[in-house]
């Protein structure tokens, strides 16, 4: 990129910017025009000069010009008109000076603004070019955060200024000198004090502001700085929780807000000290103007139209001076915000952009052997890793290598991630780093440890590996094709790239199947998913998940007739009374008291069920029927009963993790609620406040018999509950009954997850293990009803949060190598991918991938790093490395038996 913000700007908006000029050079002679019209106006049809007899006219519009050798040439003849006729029309042209003048401005602006966003917009994707370009090193040195920052924020103001890096000095410069031309005209003496007082604001208040721009330097890299140590903070989070460095954190950003403020608190001083002198030197010209201006008027030197004249004219020469001045601040602000945004971005090892160059042709399969020369490989510090090692690596072969960092460096090295210090890798006789990753990309997968995921669903991240390209273009219609026209147009003159995201990037020919056709993408994925032991859980984020029933009519009817399915299957396995089904004429003891009235959920998840508890249409029912006094007295009695065992317990004691209706904090509320209650008398319904019977209703809500146990339940009580139930629907309002999904066994309940769909009841509280059985029996069933795949699908969806976050260590390591087995390649590199895992798990899945991968004649070669070295014995070679050097290469079984480095490592 240019090191000059002014020569970026030229070479990439050269034609705009003198297309904008010339319009400007236009604008200058309305503009010029209308300083003249006051005086005509004052002195013309207002002090009747030119109209001294009663009936007496001049020539309006009438325009004439004098040509060499031609003489003179009338354009118009004018119009002859009277005294107020003539005051009429000069009006009116000045009103359409100003319109043309105000239309002349709008569309600089809206030009300049459109040339501003287009650069701001070229800028970024550079910059973003630039980042996709950096070596993998690189961002070992830096914090995303603040390159995030520089990209986001930093470059912003560049934009702005694009528009008037050359249009706002012409602009404003001829503005100032047309009417500093015109005052002069009018008297010399005024124009010469005019040109003095500019002359004076021009020379100081730039040099003035100079300090303005350190001072803006200091705050842009300030808040840089704070912007990556929040970074940190967010990513270190859990490290500040574990070692209680908070408070140390919140000092450490108290004391970079104290320097921001500081230096912006000087900044706001020097600015308005700036901007006191600016407008002080700008007020004292009209002083002269007053004072000299009417001392000549007296005089007679100067008549009043034409001071008149001058001081309009002198009211729109500050404007564009203090506008100039701000311009030339502006251009050294951003100058040094670009040249800090291209220091940052400049490395000495970027990428050649021919490297990533897009193909959408398929990549050749690489059949010749990988050759290690010599390859000596360091790390940032420049300590050596890895010795001088050579080594060949056939298509094909199945090779373990162990030896700690030197194994893991090897791998990042043949994955790309890291550079060789010396000698180099090579596939036939290209250099690895040289290749395009049009190929390397595709023929070559690497998996290591460390894990990201980009914020999205489940299956985007393991589908990322396989969208190279557009290779299927999106066909548009109507204003949809109008739109994608515009946006092509758009991305081209603002250098980004015009390739379509909403067209198909998945490389199918590249999938286990190698097939686009209907489903077979699905089942590939289903594949991987399972040779790397993570279906079971997509499944539980499925059943976890809803879907809407008017998407997907198949599916919800399907669910609807599981639940007839599952009922056989559990009474198969002498399992019926696990689940306490939904029933409208019975009590379901396995819900909530407020369950079972309601007797269904709410539409909007948003919502709970105190929207309908707090309404006058439940209140007043309640009251009719006499529950409320019953489920006071209820609530009454759990809030002893608790009292009473968990008063006492401190806050983080877990039996308050069986109660999820009372939390510690709430303990000393009803305790002082009891406490008042005991004074009132036998009738304590009545001599409750409002706030403390809703407070006993919360508690008899959410009261489940089989699992607090305070036997509270009668059946009349249960009876009375589902009797209420109906009075309680039969009479809904309309704007009550929109917001509540009934229970019913025939329909798919939309706000409620697959699994509670399946059910379509309640999990019993007096069988152990319960949860876990009832899943493993879902499972079964959808198997045999044929949805399984189906339901995993929506597990696919699961959103996994900001770098896969929402997935556990596990899950993201099994998704890792997931996202590489998806897509078939030549060489496959897997560097520890699964250290979190028991050795068994590890091994059951280390033989699944390699089972897999070899499935078929056209074998890849498997090179996978171990931090379990037993797991050797199942590859056809092993490299071990000790110290940073080779010291064995060969088979598990000649390596067991001779060399002594490897026997200790498997002893180990």
């Amino acid at each position: 990129m240019e090191k000059s913000l002014a020569r970026y700007i030229w070479t990439h908006t050269r034609r705009q910017q003198l297309w904008i000029l010339f319009i400007v050079a236009l604008s200058m002679i309305p503009y010029f025009l209308s300083f003249d019209l006051p005086k005509q106006i004052v002195n013309g049809p207002i002090q009747g000069g030119g109209f001294e007899g009663v009936n007496a006219t001049q020539l309006f519009m009438h325009l004439e010009v004098e040509l060499p050798f031609w003489g003179t040439v009338t354009l118009f003849p004018g119009v002859e008109l009277n005294r107020m006729m003539t005051l009429m029309g000069l009006s009116f042209t000045f009103l359409v000076l100003v319109i043309i003048n105000g239309l002349f401005k709008y569309y600089i602006n809206t030009f300049k603004g459109r040339l501003g966003e287009r650069l701001l917009r070229r800028i970024r994707f550079d910059l973003i070019d630039r980042i996709l370009r950096f070596p993998p090193s690189h961002f070992k040195r830096v914090k995303g955060s603040e390159i995030s920052s520089m990209v986001k924020d930093e470059v912003e103001p560049l934009g702005g200024f694009t528009g008037d890096a050359f249009v706002q000095p012409a602009l404003l410069g001829g503005q100032a000198f047309s009417a500093l031309f015109f005052i002069l005209v009018q008297n010399l003496w005024l124009g010469l004090i005019a040109a003095f007082m500019a002359a004076i604001q021009v020379g100081i208040i730039p040099k003035m502001r100079r300090r303005l721009i350190d001072l803006g330097r200091q705050r842009q890299l300030s808040a840089r700085l704070l912007a990556g140590r929040i970074g940190e903070i967010v990513d270190g989070i859990g490290t500040i929780h574990a070692y209680d460095t908070s408070n140390y954190e919140r000092a450490d950003a108290a004391h970079r807000l104290g320097e921001i403020f500081r230096i912006r608190y000087d900044l706001y001083q020097w600015k308005f000290l700036v901007k006191f002198i600016n407008n002080f030197l700008a007020q004292l010209t009209p002083f002269f103007f007053y004072a000299i201006g009417g001392y000549l008027t007296l005089k007679g030197s100067l008549d009043v139209g034409q001071l008149v004249a001058v001081i309009n004219a002198y009211k729109e020469l500050p404007g564009p001076l203090k506008e100039l001045i701000d311009w030339d601040q502006a251009r050294q602000d951003v100058q040094v915000k670009y040249e800090q945004v291209i220091e940052q971005f400049d490395s000495s090892n970027m990428i050649p952009p021919e490297i990533q160059t897009v193909s959408l042709a398929a990549a050749g399969t690489l059949t010749a052997a990988i050759t290690i020369d010599k390859l000596v490989l360091d790390d940032d510090s420049g300590a050596r890793i890895l010795e001088p090692t050579s080594l060949s690596i056939e298509r094909g072969e199945k090779i373990a290598i162990v030896g700690g960092a030197a194994a893991e460096a090897l791998a990042e090295a043949i994955g790309r991630t890291i550079r060789p210090a010396s000698g180099k890798i090579c596939i036939a006789s290209d250099d690895i780093l040289e290749i395009p990753e049009s190929t390397t990309g595709r023929r070559i997968s690497y998996v290591s440890s460390d894990t990201y995921f980009f914020h999205g669903s489940l299956k985007d991240n393991l589908l990322y590996g396989l969208k190279h390209a557009p290779l299927k273009s999106k066909s548009y219609v109507g204003k949809e094709a109008d739109t994608r026209k515009w946006e092509i147009l758009e991305a081209k003159l603002a250098g980004n790239t015009d390739m379509d995201l909403r067209g198909d990037w998945i490389d199918y020919e590249s999938t286990p199947s190698g097939s686009d056709k209907p489903g077979s993408l699905a089942h590939d994925m289903f594949t991987v998913l399972e040779k790397v032991q993570l279906s079971s859980d997509i499944l539980e984020f499925a059943l976890r998940s809803s879907i809407d029933p008017l998407s997907d009519l198949h599916l919800a009817a399907r669910i609807v007739e599981m639940r007839q399915a599952l009922r056989g299957e559990l009474q198969r396995e002498n399992l019926s009374n696990i689940i306490v089904p939904f029933e409208l004429e019975s009590y379901n003891t396995e819900a909530t008291v407020g369950e079972n009235l309601l007797f269904g959920t709410m539409r909007d998840t948003t919502l709970t069920g105190r929207t309908i508890v707090e309404s006058e249409y439940f209140r007043n029912l309640m009251i009719e029927t006499g529950l409320s006094r019953t489920l006071f007295d209820m609530g009454y009695t759990i809030a002893e009963n608790l009292i009473e065992i968990f008063g006492d317990l401190p806050a983080d004691h877990p039996f308050f993790q069986q109660v999820t209706f009372l939390t510690a904090e709430e303990i000393p509320a009803y305790q002082q609620i009891l406490q008042r209650l005991q004074n009132v008398g036998e009738d304590k319904y009545n001599g409750a406040t409002d706030a403390e019977k809703r407070a006993m209703l919360r508690l008899s809500f959410f009261y489940i018999e089989p699992r607090h146990r305070f036997g509270l339940l009668t059946p009349d009580l249960m009876k009375q509950i589902v009797e209420v139930r109906h009075q309680f629907h039969d009479g809904l309002p309309d704007d009550l009954r929109s917001l509540i999904e009934l229970y019913d066994p025939d329909r798919y309940l939309s706000s409620t997850s697959l699994l509670d769909n399946i059910l379509f009841g309640k999990i019993s509280h007096r069988h152990t293990d319960a949860s876990r059985r009832i899943r493993s029996i879902v499972a079964n069933v959808l198997h045999d009803q044929g949805l399984y795949e189906r339901v995993l699908a929506v597990g696919l969806n699961f959103n996994v949060g900001a770098g896969g976050k929402r997935l556990s260590p596990l899950q993201r390591q099994k998704l890792n190598l997931a996202r590489a087995l998806i897509r078939r390649s030549d060489y496959y590199i897997f560097n520890r991918p699964l250290p979190g895992l028991d050795h068994r798990l590890q091994e059951a899945i280390v033989e699944s991938v390699m089972t897999f991968l070899h499935r078929e004649d056209d074998k890849p070669a498997i090179i996978w790093v171990l931090s379990n070295v037993s797991l050797t014995r199942m590859f056809d070679r092993v490299v071990v490395f000790n110290q940073g050097a080779l010291a064995a290469d060969g088979t598990y079984e000649t390596l067991n038996e001779e060399n002594a480095i490897f026997q200790k490592m498997v002893a180990t």
